[in-house]
């Protein structure tokens, strides 16, 4: 794990740290008709000309910052708006906890990602909450009776989920859902089954104060359909290989009921493979709502990545890179733990 977090980090950090990228720094923070020799002056006073391989050691913290002089200015990477140059220390980066400092939210990047990840933490919850049961159902009905109607039916729908991108669900959501003029909205408040004018918001901006049953739903039901699909798809494809295991007609031999023998033989079975897959969505969710944060205006964690890289906010963008890099390695690491309660043949040695 650390060693993929190293190579990840340092992939991301090279390619933000292009020198296109940094003359593009330089011009936002300095002055946009800067000349070459300018922007070249500017970076070199400011430590970014140095080699790719020792800046990463200085933004990692285990090799010391260095100490720049611009003019009557003295910078360093520990360098803060309010911060005396003599309260900072010599080595300062991720190991201890410095993030950086966004050059377009002017602030504590580590501040602005944890506030921001809470915000995606409220959506993910929902998400999975929505998501989870609703895939592991429909996943274990269809392939309960593999070849049946049901599963037919049931399958067809997980795939149609499974191809309709979030950018096309949330539209479509609030096509129907969240406009006064076309959908169900307009019907709905004509026959006088609703009070407003929509049945929900088109837009999640006031849930990052209050979240409510109106501007929750759609970015909630957006990302969760596009992941039904997927789960149920392997659930259904692990039930099926276990109902016709050599155990399960035996059972089926000796009288047991079908109730007894979904739920007591085949379903922990059958749930090895979609656990990981779960655990996959976690990672996915918290990349993956890039879209649906931008569409909906959400400003959660996703929102402030298209932030940080529309506006080349380098700390910023490496800053939300890590975090990302970290929930994709730990949950993985807590699927292989799970993967032992699940499946009795498994032991750690």
């Amino acid at each position: 794990m650390i060693l993929t977090a190293l190579c990840l980090t340092f992939i991301v950090f090279f390619m933000t740290n292009l020198h296109p990228n940094l003359e593009k720094l330089a011009k936002t923070e300095g002055n946009m008709r800067m000349t070459d020799e300018q922007v070249e002056s500017w970076l070199v006073n400011r430590g970014y000309t140095q080699n790719v391989f020792v800046k990463y050691g200085q933004w990692l913290g285990v090799m010391p910052s260095p100490r720049f002089e611009v003019g009557e200015d003295v910078y360093t990477r520990c360098s803060r708006p309010g911060v005396a140059l003599e309260d900072t220390g010599r080595f300062c980066g991720v190991l201890q906890g410095n993030f950086g400092f966004s050059t377009v939210f002017k602030g504590e990047v580590s501040d602005i990602i944890a506030k921001r990840l809470s915000l995606t933490g409220w959506l993910m919850l929902f998400v999975l909450i929505v998501m989870v049961p609703m895939a592991l159902i429909i996943g274990i009905l269809a392939g309960m009776r593999e070849g049946s109607r049901t599963d037919r039916s049931l399958s067809t729908f997980a795939i149609a989920t499974t191809a309709t991108p979030e950018y096309v669900s949330g539209v479509i959501f609030v096509v129907l859902f969240a406009s006064s003029r076309t959908g169900l909205s307009p019907i709905l408040y004509e026959w006088g089954w609703i009070e407003k004018k929509t049945m929900f918001k088109g837009l999640a901006s006031t849930a990052a104060n209050d979240i409510t049953f109106a501007n929750f739903t759609l970015p909630v039901m957006a990302l969760a359909l596009y992941g039904v699909g997927y789960i149920a798809r392997m659930t259904r494809a692990s039930m099926a290989e276990v109902m016709t295991a050599q155990y399960i007609r035996t059972a089926r031999l000796k009288g047991v009921s079908f109730r007894n023998i979904v739920m007591k033989h085949a379903l922990r079975n059958a749930l090895i493979a979609p656990f990981t897959v779960i655990m996959l969505q976690i990672p996915w969710l918290l990349t993956g709502v890039v879209i649906v944060e931008t569409l909906f205006n959400y400003k959660g964690f996703g929102w402030t990545l298209v932030q940080a890289a529309g506006n080349n906010d380098i700390e910023l963008l490496l800053g939300v890179s890590v975090v990302a890099v970290l929930v994709v390695l730990v949950t993985q690491l807590i699927s292989d733990i799970g993967y032992v309660f699940l499946n009795p043949r498994i032991r750690v040695s």
